[in-house]
Formats: C-alpha cells, structure tokens, sequence
C-alpha cells in the first residue's frame, strides 16, 4: 500500500494537498490529498460522484478549490487556470469531446499552436498525420470533424492532446468507444509515454484496463481518497470494496432461459450500411451484438429504429410484417432504442426528470390537445421507483445527475412508451462498477418479464456475462451466430475481424 504522502527521496510531479470543493449541498472534493510521479500510470477509480471530475477540473484550471494547495514539483498554489495549467505541461482528454467539429481532423490536432498571420498547413498535416499513425487511426487529417465516428473523434482527442508534449497526460474514460485494436494500440502509446518520464492519470470504470496498464491505483469515494494502492498487491475484488463501501458478490445476475416466442424477426435485411442480415430475437432473450469500429452495429439498430432506410428484406413483430419507415413508427410497434450517447440523443439534459420520461408516452396521457398533469407525475414518479433513480425530486434537471442515473432516465422512458424491443447501445458506457450493476440487474429483470433485447457493446466481459447468444457483426454483415456455452474472447475476435473460415451459425 502506498499512503498519500511523499516517498522518500521523490518528488511527485503533481500533488493535491488536502483540496476541498463545495456546491449547493454538495461537498465534491472533501479534504482530498493524493500525488501522482512522473513515469507511472496512476489510475483513478470511483463511483459516479466519487470527485473524479471534479479533480480533474481543478488540475486542469477549470476550477477554483475553497481550501487547499496544488503542488506542481516543489512549487506550490493556491488554484490553477487553463493557461497556467497547460504552461506546467498538463494535458486532459475529457470524456465529452471537445472538438470543433467544422474544422478539419489536422485543425483540430495542432489548434493555438500556430503564432502570426500564417499557417503552415503542410506542417500541419504531416503532424496530424504522424500522430494519428502512432495511434494507428484510420483517419485522414483533412476530414471535417463532424463527419467522424465517435471512436474516430475519441483518436483525435487523443492525438490533440499528445500533439502538445505533455508532462502530465489525463485521460478521462479514453477507451469507452474504443474498438479492441485501438484501445491496444493507445495502450502502447500510453507506455511509450510513461517510459519517457510522463505521468498519465488515467480515469476508467474498466477493471481489466486498470490490471492491464496502471503501476498504482487511487480509489475516491464520496470527495476523499480512500486509498492508493500498487496493482500488482491488490485485486477486482479489493478495489470494488474500497470504491463502493460494500460487498457486491455478482457481477452479473442469475438468468432464466428466454422463451420461445419470437419477438422479432429480420430476414436478409440490407440498407444503412448492413447486409443481408438475418436472424430472431426471442422474448426474454438478451441478444448481444458484437463487431470492430465501422462492422455495422449501431446502424443495424438505427435501420431497426426506422431511423435508417430499409433497402430490402423485411422486419417481423411478433409474427407481423412491420413497415418501420421512422422511430414514430418503430415506437408504436414496441421498438424503442438507448442509444450510445445518451447526453446528445437519449434525454434532454435542460428538461426535468418527470418532463424525460413522459415524453415519449404522450399519447397515453393526453386528452385531446391537453396533457394531464397529474397522470404525467405519476408515471413519472412510478418509473423512477421501479428503477430506483437517485434524485431529491422529479423536477431535477438531468443534466444534474450521475451517468447511471441518467441512463435509468433514458431507460424509463422507454418502458413508458410500452415498449416490447429494447435496443440497448452501449448500455453501461461511462458508468461506475455500481450503477452498472443496477443496469445489469434492472436489463436480467426486464428481460424476465418477457421484453427482448439486443444489446451493442464493446465492453467483451459485458457481452460474455450477460449475453444469451451473441451476434458478431464484420463489415455490415453476420459472421456469426454464438450460443452462450460457445462464446469465448478468441472466437469472438476471430470473427469479428473476418480471419476464421467458420460459416455464419444459423438462427
């Protein structure tokens, strides 16, 4: 166990010395102290409101701290800004984007580097360019950033980030829409890093990248360091205990065999960059779906939402051919999709709780041209018991929740609407070991009740754990069919980058 203080004969490179932060009725950082060494990866670990945001912020400039001091070497001050933060070499990869996306990729990698009038802009590619080859991205420099995939944009965030040397590299969730090889290839570059003297804080939900890349391991919970510890004297178990307070014996819940009934039916469907795909999806099934960056996983479910156009083939509801030419359509079917990105596509961030999970049930609640209040309240109040979302009223805004509660927000209005189909797209995306086993439990729990799902993720020990069959998707088409007591990290991987000669599995 490392203790908070400084080891004999080093200096840490960074150190937070008893900071705290305080919002209306919330103390975010709590008499936290903690020190991070040049050379190591330093992972930080928490449950959604832990402090880990608000640490990173007050390194990076973005906040001022109400008490306590920051060390950078052996000087110290009393708060940060942006421009003294980045002038002491620190750099933050957040895990929203921020990017511009109407310039180009190499605009964005090299933006408030250039000094004068001119630009350099062959300098510039080559840079872009060079960065994003360590990175192994198949990106081009000229490309407009709004034209990007979000594991795309996740690589040029990265290389933005290494595009200004830093000394201190913090990573908030890099991974998350990461396909496997890429997150294998930043990790080679996250060590070439760490072998040259940088200090990487590195913020991730993952255990396995936790054992897989960081020499120590600091665990938040409530604004306090609870402790730091060297991952190779500790364990999954251990950390889940320090992070959360308490034991949690199953990481995925026990499971009842799906029924037979078909729920839905896709015979050789192709449009929206898939093809010809086939297959059925029981009541009470989870159905995961698997593939690399760009094999067509979040457009099959965009294509079975409506939100794409059907090019041929047809969709089966319950035995019936169904006509899905837009997500109004494929909700009043039954269909209804939690998509990836659930701040920007799956609830409105401005708009209250109550306002959230109404919104797509109105037409059972209104009578005429008119919504009844009360009966919006109350499903809204109804939805947030059954799924335990954490807030001290309806009328809270969403955007002033954790992760996990906002996706319990985007799930609750989803059984409003009665669905039947529950597309689940990167279901615990950015949520803590905690809230995820509230999802798991609360998708086993729905899943028994008779609703089927098909669940995109990226995350191999989720698709494993909770999957029925899984699904593997390359290049917009189905290499392959898994059963449950077939599915092995090996096999999935093999399929998914085209290098097996196994045939597809029928459904």
């Amino acid at each position: 166990m490392i203790n908070a203080s400084t080891p004999m004969g080093k200096v840490p490179v960074l150190a937070l010395r008893h900071i705290s932060k305080r919002y209306p009725g919330v103390l975010a950082l709590d008499d936290m102290t903690i020190q991070f060494m040049a050379g190591e990866v330093h992972a930080l670990l928490g449950e959604n409101g832990a402090g880990k945001s608000t640490l990173i912020k007050t390194v990076a400039g973005a906040l001022t701290p109400d008490a306590g001091e920051i060390h950078i070497g052996h000087t110290i001050y009393r708060a940060l800004n942006p421009a003294a933060a980045r002038k002491f070499g620190i750099e933050v990869i957040y895990q929203e984007f921020n990017l511009v996306p109407t310039l180009s990729v190499a605009e964005n990698i090299c933006l408030g580097e250039h000094k004068g009038w001119r630009v350099n802009r062959p300098e510039m590619r080559a840079k872009a360019a060079s960065l994003l080859s360590d990175l192994q991205a198949n990106v081009h420099p000229d490309a407009l950033v709004r034209d990007l995939s979000s594991s795309q944009q996740q690589l040029v965030e990265i290389a933005k980030a290494l595009a200004k040397n830093p000394k201190i590299l913090i990573m908030d969730e890099p991974t998350a829409p990461l396909s496997v090889q890429e997150v294998q290839s930043l990790f080679q570059v996250i060590r070439r890093l760490r072998d040259t003297g940088t200090a990487i804080v590195y913020v991730t939900h993952r255990m396995d990248e936790i054992f897989d890349l960081a020499d120590c391991v600091s665990v938040l919970r409530d604004g306090r360091w609870i402790q730091t510890l060297r991952c190779s004297e500790t364990n999954r178990s251990s950390l889940i205990r320090l992070m959360v307070g308490r034991e949690l014996n199953e990481q995925y819940p026990v499971r009842v065999p799906p029924s037979s009934e078909l729920a839905m039916e896709l015979h050789q469907v192709s449009g929206n960059g898939v093809k010809e795909i086939s297959f059925e999806l029981r009541s009470g099934e989870i159905l995961g779906v698997s593939g690399l960056v760009g094999a067509g996983r979040t457009e099959l479910a965009r294509l079975i939402l409506g939100a794409g156009k059907l090019e041929s083939g047809e969709i089966r509801i319950r035995g019936a051919i169904a006509k899905l030419r837009s997500p109004r359509q494929a909700i009043a079917k039954g269909i209804c999709l939690i998509p990836e990105n659930r701040k920007e596509e799956g609830c409105f961030l401005e708009q209250p709780i109550r306002w959230n999970v109404s919104i797509a049930a109105l037409r059972y609640l209104r009578r005429w041209l008119r919504i009844n209040r009360q009966s919006e309240y109350d499903l809204a109040a109804s939805y947030s018991k059954k799924l335990q979302i954490k807030t001290p009223h309806l009328e809270q805004k969403v955007k002033n929740l954790s992760g996990g509660n906002q996706q319990k927000v985007v799930i609750a209005k989803t059984l409003a609407a009665q669905s039947t189909v529950l597309l689940f797209d990167e279901p615990t995306r950015g949520i803590d070991v905690g809230a995820r086993h509230e999802i798991y439990k609360l998708m086993v729990d729905l899943a028994s009740q008779g609703m089927a799902i098909l669940m995109i993720t990226s995350d191999m020990e989720e698709l494993l754990g909770m999957s029925d069959r899984v699904m593997v998707l390359h290049t917009g088409r189905m290499a392959g069919m898994l059963d449950r007591k077939d599915c092995t990290q090996e096999r999935i991987l093999s399929l998914a980058s085209g290098t097996t000669d196994q045939n597809p599995i029928p459904t």
